[in-house]
């Protein structure tokens, strides 16, 4: 279950559409980023990784950027 909410999360990319409703400049992510990113959640790679770390980021390094400033707050 951990892993879907974190898959839903993480396919939350700042898409340039939304930036008016959430404040985060869009970008533009590489399919084949995002499908790497995928695997590596499903395959288990990040499940030390929080939940909220997965939260409109772009790319998985991202994702381990969001977490690296997580655990220094």
């Amino acid at each position: 279950m951990a892993r879907a909410r974190k898959i839903q999360k993480f396919l939350s990319q700042p898409f340039h559409v939304a930036e008016q409703f959430t404040g985060v400049p869009g970008r533009y992510v590489k399919l084949a980023d995002t499908i790497r990113g995928f695997r590596e959640i499903v395959d288990g790679k990040h499940d030390d990784v929080p939940e909220q770390a997965f939260y409109m980021v772009g790319t998985i390094e991202e994702v381990l950027e969001s977490a690296e400033a997580l655990k220094k707050a």
